[in-house]
Formats: structure tokens, C-alpha cells, sequence
């Protein structure tokens, strides 16, 4: 059967933004948790509460929770840097870059393993862990110290290699939503998510989305020239965003080479509204016609429910499983 699964993501409960502790957080991701079982997830995540920064609410930590702990990477800005950053046109969905690189990057304080025992041993179901692409975290960095940006990635993919390698969870995720705007970079990012992925022990995925950075879409693009980094991935499965998507992309992804198993996105993380049950099956159905249903590995969220409120999040997790049943025929 296809399983369900979450992108990592999940709205941080009001009461932990209010009384940030340890003991709070640990009830966060027990609430996060049973949520999921209750719903029906197969494969689970520890929803990135931890992560999350009142000051870079807009991203839930995807970037600077990586970047700031890190050796050799200073965050206070002077006016003609950030004068020289807000030029960039591809950076414009931020003010600031997250630091700026001065020297060889180093681990620092980064704990990743520390981060997965905080939910290692809350549920019994299947877990996954998730990190962000080093394409994505080098991208936005200011390099004042590499050569080149490429040499930035394969030195921040090191650090993620090094430390996951002692994270046991079922499922280690590298998530990345630049790459999908700048399809020229798709076999850099690769070997950048490949070096990553070298240090997973379990199964091994990659995410792909269009943005959502505060709810909005900032790549453009389509899949169909993200082919050759889809094709390079050294993965066991991808993560992507479609619900959004129009049926060529779908169709696209008949290219992708066939020991890479597909996880199709049917539900909108962008929009209040509950898909129903039927409408999840019927996404399924269209992508199984289309794929081919042996190809299709898992069924979820087109990204994070971060951005959305809790009652929602909760009810489109039921509508989720409900319809994965329905497409199987056990609902």
C-alpha cells in the first residue's frame, strides 16, 4: 500500500511560544505526535518545533536554525552589506541574509542527533528526521571566505554527512526550495544532496518545493527541467510539491528514472480549506494513471503545516489517510 507521511513541519502549539522550555517543548512534540497517530500517518515527524524563532517566524527555521550555531559565520550585518544583499534579486523574500561566511565552517554548537533524541523515543510508529539542503543554506550565505559557491555547499554538506551519521531514524529528509527556481544548478544541488545523504543510515528522501516562505510560492519553474537533478539524486524516494501543480508536471515525472520511487504531494498546505477525502483520492488516482501506481511510494502535504492552525492541520492529516484508503479500497 502507498503510505502516508508528513513534509516535517507542524504549527507550534500557542504555549510554547509563550513559555519556551525544555519540558515545554517535550509536551509540544508529544502533542505533535499524537496527533499524527490519531490521523493515521504511517511515517511521522517531530513536527521541527524546535526550530522555530519568533524573529524568523516567516520560515520556521528552515535556514537560520542550521546557520546560526555554525563556526566562522557572523550574523551582524553593517549597512553596506545589507545594501549589497538587498540587491540580490534572487534573495528578495528575505531583508538579511541568515550570516555571513568568514572562514572555514565549522560544526560549532550543531547537535542534530541531539535534535532527533528529543523525539526518538516518544512513538513507536516509523520516524522521520529532517535537514535542510546545503544548496538551499549556501545560497543564502554571504560567502566572503570559498571560492566559489559550489565549495560553500560541499563544506556545509559535510557537516550534515558527519552528523547524521548518528541519526537512526526510519526516514532522513533533505528538504529543497531554491534549486526548484534555478534549474542551471540542478547537478550542483545534486552533489551537494548527495554528499548529505551519504551519512543516512535509514531510507533516504528528498523534498522539493516551489517555497513557502510565510505561505507564499517564490520559485518558479517546472519539473520538467528539474529532470536532471531528480535523476542524479542518490535517494530512495523524492517528497514533491503537487497539489499546486498543473498535469504536466505530473507527466514529467514519467522521465524520472524508475529505481526512484515518487512521493506525490495531495494535500494544499497553502490553503485553509479541507481537501475531502474523495478529492485526495481522486489526486491518487490521477497520478497513479499517469505513473503508474508501482511507482508511487508515498502520498502527503505539498510542504510544512507550519503556517497553518492547528484544527486545520489536524483535519487535513484525517483527509489525508482517509483518502489514501479510499484510492486502496480498505475505506
Amino acid at each position: 500500500m502507498i503510505k502516508t507521511t508528513v513534509v516535517g513541519s507542524y504549527p507550534t502549539p500557542l504555549w510554547l511560544r509563550i513559555h519556551s522550555t525544555q519540558e515545554s517543548l517535550r509536551d509540544a512534540i508529544v502533542v505533535v505526535l499524537q496527533a499524527q497517530e490519531r490521523a493515521g500517518i504511517d511515517v511521522v515527524a517531530d513536527g521541527e518545533l524546535y526550530r522555530w524563532d519568533i524573529n524568523h517566524a516567516e520560515t520556521n527555521g528552515m535556514i537560520d536554525f542550521f546557520v546560526r550555531p555554525l563556526e566562522n559565520i557572523r550574523r551582524d550585518l553593517n549597512y553596506d552589506e545589507l545594501r549589497a544583499w538587498r540587491a540580490n534579486q534572487q534573495m528578495k523574500f528575505r531583508a538579511a541574509p541568515p550570516g555571513i561566511v568568514t572562514g572555514p565552517v565549522g560544526a560549532g554548537l550543531l547537535d542534530l542527533s541531539g535534535n532527533y533524541a528529543l523525539f526518538r523515543n516518544l512513538t513507536e510508529k516509523p520516524k522521520k528526521f529532517t535537514v535542510t539542503s546545503p544548496y538551499m543554506l549556501a545560497k543564502t550565505l554571504v560567502n566572503k571566505h570559498y571560492p566559489d559557491t559550489e565549495s560553500l555547499m560541499m563544506a556545509l554538506a559535510d557537516i550534515l554527512r558527519e552528523q547524521l551519521a548518528d541519526v537512526d531514524a526510519d526516514v532522513v529528509q533533505v528538504d529543497e526550495a531554491n534549486v526548484t527556481g534555478h534549474a542551471e544548478d540542478c547537478l550542483m544541488a545534486a552533489r551537494g544532496i548527495n554528499r548529505v545523504l551519504e551519512g543516512v543510515r535509514g531510507e533516504k528522501a528528498v523534498h522539493l518545493c516551489y517555497g513557502n516562505y510565510g505561505g507564499q510560492t517564490i520559485q518558479e519553474g517546472a519539473y520538467a527541467r528539474l529532470l536532471p537533478l531528480l535523476n542524479a539524486l542518490e535517494a530512495d524516494h523524492v517528497v514533491l510539491e503537487m497539489a499546486r501543480r498543473d498535469a504536466a508536471d505530473l507527466s514529467a515525472l514519467k522521465e524520472v528514472r524508475p529505481e526512484l520511487g515518487l512521493g506525490i504531494g495531495v494535500i494544499d498546505i497553502k490553503d485553509n480549506e479541507v481537501e475531502s477525502p474523495d478529492c485526495v483520492a481522486r489526486r491518487i488516482d490521477a497520478a497513479a494513471k499517469t505513473l503508474g501506481v508501482e511507482r508511487i511510494r508515498y502520498v502527503h502535504p505539498d510542504c510544512g503545516f507550519w503556517m497553518l492552525p492547528r484544527p486545520v492541520s489536524d483535519a487535513k492529516m484525517r483527509a489525508l489517510v482517509e483518502g489514501r484508503n479510499r484510492f486502496a479500497g480498505t475505506a
